[in-house]
């Protein structure tokens, strides 16, 4: 088991790495420079509808999709026999989420303009749960090297698509928000099919069959991964709209200045959660110890995320005014903001392992009551923060909430599951913190290099001082690759 994992792992973040965070920094950070230069504002008015799309995203699954692949891990015969139930009952929540939305933009008094935008969301949204449906079947199934082309189907699409018209000069005018909501549009579409294709040698093209009992028994036992899902969406995404409704659109270009290169970052964490749901959910039905593997991606994901952290962190200013040409006060503001997101991204990274181990556990109450916690602690800092900080408020608050959830999230772990915490470990892992801030602290203060050159030194230096201290043992991997006896 270890083994599939950590070889499917490193072929996940060879397509994901670079895919995903070139198309969120060389395409939609590029679409969001153009458009805020032609028409300040509409940007944030984009981004501000799709944070609300995603709050209300939970109609799209009712937690569906991870009681999907926990399911479908421990008993895959489940796949043939509930396939085309769970995409008709798709179908009919897809309906209600869209005229969910459609009540939301009357409550909202949207403008006719941003009605259809919020439209073409939500139907680009559908197509999203869609993909991450049939992903969710992959993923179950094991199949992670098919899984792992899909996840990044839709961006490669839009890279060659949206990146003729941007980097062209005679087509570069062509650039709008409409231009761009419709090419997702038109991404999605081409990886559903492509999705569908992958699955079918697995499972029958899904059909509709109206079974009721069914839809009560899926949705009444997803209620619990479904609010989690709700409460964690109104968490990470609320930010935005309160930000957009207390300070504007354009305030929501300065938030999202960062905020494109934290969902760049973010997308290892990401990746680590889908790979470990099943992991863990196989290896808790047979009784095995969680502990190598979630140990084994703790040290992982915490030796990048403070790498990107601190060294992001130190040459913000420089980054932002590299990719969007800003400068002056709109700098500072925004690079204060993109401060703090970089620091809770330590958190989120980190909260994709526990949160995981968690939901594979079913500990679902544990992990509601945490949630709205989080919720009642990030609303309100945003209420106190934003009117007068803006965005950088709101990423504060963010930042404060993350930390929280982590804390709590990690004492359920050890009470749950009986961990053992080894001391040298802990000493191992405080030591190249220390030693790594400092060492970021001493080349920026006395070498004489360009930021970008004392970047790549420090990503450098921090790779072999985790080594050193072996924080990253990469005997451990050979081993587990080499003599894993339980895949």
């Amino acid at each position: 088991m270890k083994k599939k994992f950590l070889s499917n792992l490193i072929l996940v973040l060879l397509l994901n790495v670079v895919i995903k965070p070139f198309y969120i920094i060389g395409i939609d950070a590029e679409i969001l420079k153009i458009t805020e230069q032609d028409s300040p504002g509409s940007y944030g008015t984009y981004f501000s509808l799709l944070s609300l799309s995603f709050i209300f995203n939970i109609i799209l699954d009712m937690g569906v999709n991870n009681f999907n692949t926990r399911n479908i891990a421990q008993n895959n015969q489940l796949l043939q026999k509930h396939f085309s139930r769970i995409f008709s009952l798709k179908l009919i929540l897809s309906a209600f989420y869209i005229s969910i939305l459609l009540l939301m933009g009357l409550i909202f008094e949207l403008s006719a303009k941003e009605m259809k935008w919020l439209i073409i969301i939500g139907f680009n949204q559908v197509l999203v749960a869609l993909i991450l449906f049939i992903r969710s079947n992959l993923s179950a199934l094991l199949l992670f090297k098919k899984d792992s082309i899909l996840s990044i189907t839709d961006r490669l699409i839009l890279i060659f698509f949206c990146g003729y018209f941007l980097y062209s000069i005679a087509n570069n005018a062509i650039i709008t928000i409409d231009f761009f909501i419709l090419s997702q549009t038109v991404a999605y579409l081409i990886t559903v099919f492509i999705g569908f294709s992958f699955l079918i040698k697995h499972t029958q093209l899904p059909s509709l069959k109206w079974d009721q009992l069914f839809f009560k028994m899926i949705v009444k036992k997803s209620m619990p991964y479904a609010l989690l899902i709700f409460l964690m969406s109104v968490y990470y995404y609320s930010d935005v709209v309160m930000v957009e409704r207390i300070r504007g659109n354009i305030e929501v270009a300065n938030y999202d200045h960062g905020y494109r290169f934290f969902m760049a970052f973010n997308m290892l964490g990401y990746l680590f959660a889908g790979l470990l749901l099943p992991i863990f959910s196989r290896l808790i039905k047979e009784k095995q110890s969680v502990l190598p593997v979630s140990w084994l991606s703790f040290k992982l994901i915490y030796f990048f995320a403070l790498i990107i952290c601190v060294t992001v962190w130190t040459y913000k200013m420089e980054i932002l005014n590299w990719r969007y040409e800003i400068n002056g006060s709109s700098l500072l503001h925004s690079s204060e903001t993109f401060g703090w997101l970089m620091i809770s991204f330590i958190a989120v990274s980190c909260n994709y392992i526990f949160g995981t181990l968690l939901t594979a556990k079913g500990s679902m109450k544990q992990l509601n009551i945490l949630a709205v916690f989080g919720i009642l602690i990030n609303i309100s800092l945003n209420l106190l923060l934003i009117p007068d900080k803006g965005s950088s408020g709101a990423a504060f608050a963010s930042a404060f909430t993350q930390f929280f959830i982590l804390v709590f999230q990690i004492a359920l772990c050890y009470k749950i599951f009986n961990f053992k915490y080894h001391l040298h470990s802990i000493i191992r892992i405080f030591s190249f913190t220390i030693l790594f801030i400092t060492m970021v602290y001493t080349v920026e203060n006395n070498l004489s290099i360009n930021w970008l050159e004392k970047i790549i030194l420090n990503v450098i230096s921090g790779g072999i001082i985790g080594l050193f201290l072996k924080v990253i043992n990469w005997d451990q991997f050979y081993s587990l690759l080499k003599h894993d006896k339980s895949s």
